[in-house]
């Protein structure tokens, strides 16, 4: 009969957990269509022989010895469409990437094109040819037999250790707490039910299991075959990674630099479980997949986990974390007013609360923003609580935002507050009138400044008159304390403002902004202006030019409407993109939007500051922020990211009645400049438990990579309820290339224990919109003349003559980097590899090529010359010939 392999974990499917699982698999044999040159395929029946020397299929017109490949002349295993065969056939888009592969053999390369019906008989295929051909010219050991493994060994010495009565059994009861101990996050369910089934087909039923059942269950519910494939990719010693194999995998697949033999011998002994592999310097299965689940492998960089960016610029310059209303705990309609919202504010690296003070009962202003009187807070025990937590998360400036409902003489109490409790802390120096721009984070460390209004200078009396903030004016209405004063015919309301308070205004005194010509005239830098969600909307869609070039030198604070009753939060990036410095959020709501900014503020140590984009902080650059293309200047980037597996995955919170089973896919978004928002979802992986195999390629052109987070979100297909499970949202600058797992986080931002998203992260510059097409050219389609960067006429003629002169060398920089990016993808290309692969990767493929063959000419790399030629000895086939040509022209 002929089978096939699922990797599903349904307790009656085949599980493949081991490279004799896969070798198993070949011995029995499965239908694959071979694919032929003249865009026809054929199905055919696949075995390996019983010795394990050669691939043969039938039914062939060929005799049997022509239908049949050698182990021996195999050079090379390829994954997915990469093959001049696969990739023009014309029959190519009727089956997936993942379900093809191509068996590079011969001293001429010919290749074997295959597809099989499911991504996981490519999997068994390619895991067992790989084992096989790592040996060469010797005969392999059918796997499994003889000397036990690495792994097998350790298995059983934590089998012996929970043998307390030296029985050579142990309770079932026992050897699940044992696996789970190993395996943290995996459902005690699971593992009785698997210890129920081995029992079964063992005929071995009872409370108590032996060593070789324990050893089979831990293996099959243990093994990840995806890590498993992975780790055979880079093995040359059977089943588990040397550290020459180690230190190829961190420098070709990671992008790790430096990496030293010493470096992977500490990763050995610090994740490998068994004693003899950390003693000779192996990474088996179980050490491997610790070491990617690990901190040291986390998909966040971990220089951004510390300050890393520039904080000796401007104020201006950099996007400050904003909370609004920061002591509400739900909505702002009916929401309860908490002291902890402050605490929970700071903790997450806060750096500018907002405080609307009002008259409060007994003569002390209180602070408090929902229509119950009972739920205010007063005003000095906030103050006090600032004090207390201001600078534990960061020591960079905190800015208070106050925003007066109160009576003078309550004012005088509250600065009183503020002076005596804040002490030092507060920054209360005058502006240098000979500056230009803000005082930098660096400058300001450890101190508080007070955002507010400031009496004019000719008002010599103890209280004037200011115009007023529109902020806090809904909650008066809701209050029934709204200004019956309010001035006829519009225009901006006054209020009274004590001089006490006003002196305590130094940096961000607010002022009412009035159009952008009146503030490039007259504003000075430490004037800032407040805007409602709705008007810096308005701002940012009809004059986006004007807006990044206002934010160059001012600070802006963006406030939510005050129809946002229900506390929602609004898109940051839409006022990011415009460079707008401080966009206030409601902490208390989780979603999408808080995502956003919680992402978005760890990328610089968490310490709530973070350095805007180059091209919005020089004095001569243009940008505008509905830009819809790449960027002069900026080179664009693309994301190539595979989402591989799911790992411990919640069921929705609000599932109510449904099943054990989740049915998940994971949706990538993009968010950034407009240019950049995308989205792209994996399949549905069905019936697949809580750890489905998703194996899905998406990618994604970056135009303002320092603008641009990406955000994972897993959801549920078949919800009843709610269908949210998960989400991580992170920096692109900080995405970390190779092989990851995300850890997943609950809507709130909490991290959920065990459940994580394997990927693979690959990033490569290349100019050009969209995908390449078939050559990978970095062009769109229909687009056949190139574009050159251009420079516009000033009509000042000295200027416009030193500018003509920098065309020609412009030209020619922009033909030398599209001719070395089209280059690099034919070589790519040729050694079977993705546009997102690197030269290490191509030139270990070349070498992997020539190692597997008695005959294979000799290529030599030398390594002294400044572009390092790669020349054969000797006669070369057709293929390696084309390789070494494409090599010679990037």
């Amino acid at each position: 009969k002929k089978k096939t392999v699922s990797f599903s974990s349904m307790p009656n499917d085949r599980k493949i957990n081991s490279t004799a699982a896969c070798i198993s698999l070949m011995l029995e044999g499965c239908e694959l269509k071979k694919v032929r040159s003249n865009s026809r395929m054929y199905s055919r029946f696949f075995v390996l022989d019983a010795d394990m020397r050669s691939v043969r299929w039938e039914p062939s017109k060929k005799d049997s010895e022509k239908a049949k490949i050698e182990i021996k002349s195999v050079k090379e295993v390829r994954v997915g469409k990469k093959t001049p065969v696969l990739r023009s056939n014309g029959l190519s888009d009727q089956f997936p990437d993942e379900c093809a592969f191509s068996i590079i053999y011969g001293d001429n390369y010919e290749s074997l094109d295959l597809v099989a019906s499911s991504a996981d008989v490519v999997s068994a295929w390619v895991m067992g040819l790989r084992y096989l051909v790592s040996y060469g010219k010797h005969s392999p050991e059918a796997p499994g037999t003889g000397h036990p493994s690495l792994r097998t060994s350790w298995i059983s010495s934590v089998f012996d250790l929970a043998d307390l009565e030296k029985s050579g059994r142990i309770p079932v009861s026992r050897a699940v707490q044992l696996i789970k101990a190993l395996n943290p996050g995996m459902k005690t369910s699971t593992i009785e039910l698997k210890f129920k089934e081995l029992q079964k087909a063992s005929e071995r039923p009872g409370t108590e299991v032996a060593c070789d059942l324990f050893v089979e269950a831990y293996c099959e519910l243990c093994t990840r075959p995806e890590i498993f494939f992975l780790l055979v990719q880079f093995s040359s010693n059977k089943e588990y990674l040397g550290v020459k194999d180690l230190l190829m995998f961190l420098e070709v697949e990671q992008g790790m630099e430096g990496v030293t033999e010493e470096k992977c011998l500490e990763i050995v002994s610090k994740y490998e479980p068994s004693k003899e592999g950390r003693e000779k310097g192996y990474l088996a299965i179980d050490g491997f997949t610790r070491y990617l689940l690990s901190a040291d492998c986390s998909i966040f960089d971990p220089q951004h986990r510390k300050v890393c960016q520039d904080m000796a610029q401007p104020l201006s310059h950099y996007y400050i974390s904003s909370a609004h209303s920061a002591c509400l705990l739900e909505d702002n309609f009916w929401g309860r007013s908490d002291i902890s919202g402050y605490i929970s504010a700071l903790g997450l690296g806060c750096r500018s609360i907002e405080l609307v003070l009002w008259d409060g009962p007994e003569g002390e202003p209180v602070v408090y923003t929902s229509p119950s009187a009972a739920s205010c807070v007063p005003f000095r025990a906030v103050v006090g609580l600032i004090d207390q937590h201001a600078f534990t998360a960061s020591a960079y400036p905190l800015i208070l935002c106050l925003v007066v409902r109160c009576s003078a003489p309550q004012q005088r109490l509250a600065a009183q507050c503020l002076r005596k409790t804040l002490g030092e802390k507060l920054y209360l120096e005058p502006p240098n009138p000979v500056a230009s721009y803000l005082p930098s984070p660096e400058e300001l460390k450890g101190r508080i400044l007070i955002k507010g209004k400031k009496l004019p200078p000719t008002c010599e009396d103890s209280e004037g008159e200011v115009s007023d903030e529109e902020e806090g004016w809904e909650l008066a209405r809701r209050l029934g304390q709204e200004d019956r004063e309010a001035p006829e015919g519009g225009g901006l309301r006054r209020v009274r403002l004590s001089r006490e308070l006003s002196e305590l205004v130094s940096l961000c005194q607010a002022v009412p902004f009035q159009d952008f010509e009146s503030s490039r005239r007259g504003q000075r830098y430490w004037e800032m202006c407040s805007f409602s969600e709705v008007e810096a909307g308005r701002f940012a869609n009809e004059c986006p030019a004007e807006l990044v070039s206002y934010n160059k030198r001012f600070l802006s604070r963006i406030y939510p409407s005050p129809m946002r009753i229900d506390a929602s939060n609004m898109n940051p990036q839409d006022f990011w993109k415009c460079g707008c410095q401080m966009v206030a959020m409601n902490y208390q709501t989780p979603g999408l939007m808080m995502d956003l900014n919680a992402g978005w503020f760890r990328q610089n140590g968490a310490c709530g500051y973070v350095l805007r984009p180059a091209i919005m902080r020089e004095e001569v650059s243009y940008f505008s922020a509905n830009a819809k293309d790449s960027l002069p200047g900026v080179p664009a980037q693309l994301l190539h990211l595979k989402v591989i597996s799911g790992q411990n995955l919640p069921k929705p919170k609000g599932s109510g009645a449904k099943g054990e089973v989740v049915e998940p896919y994971v949706c990538a978004e993009i968010h950034g400049i407009p240019a950049d928002c995308a989205e792209h979802r994996t399949k549905t992986a069905l019936q697949s438990g809580d750890n489905p195999i998703f194996d899905e390629s998406l990618e994604f052109q970056i135009n303002l990579p320092e603008l641009a987070v990406l955000r994972f979100v897993v959801l549920d297909d078949d919800y009843i309820g709610d269908e949210f499970i998960a989400q991580y949202t992170i920096p692109f600058e900080c995405l970390q290339p190779g092989y990851r797992h995300v850890p997943l986080q609950s809507l709130a931002g909490e991290p959920l224990p065990h459940a994580t998203l394997f990927v693979h992260v690959a990033i490569t510059d290349r100019r050009g919109g969209g995908k390449g097409h078939r050559r990978g050219l970095a062009g769109r389609r229909g687009r056949r003349v190139r574009e050159y960067t251009s420079t516009k006429a000033t009509g000042i003629k000295a200027i416009d003559e030193v500018f003509r002169t920098a065309t020609q060398p412009l030209r020619e920089a922009t033909d030398l980097r599209e001719n070395v990016q089209n280059a690099l993808v034919s070589f790519k290309e040729l050694c079977g590899l993705t546009p997102a692969a690197n030269m290490k990767q191509c030139i270990l493929t070349v070498s992997t090529w020539l190692l597997h063959s008695d005959s294979a000419p000799s290529v030599t790399l030398n390594l002294a010359e400044q572009y390092p030629p790669m020349e054969a000895q000797g006669p070369i086939p057709d293929l390696l010939r084309k390789v070494l040509t494409a090599y010679e022209t990037v």
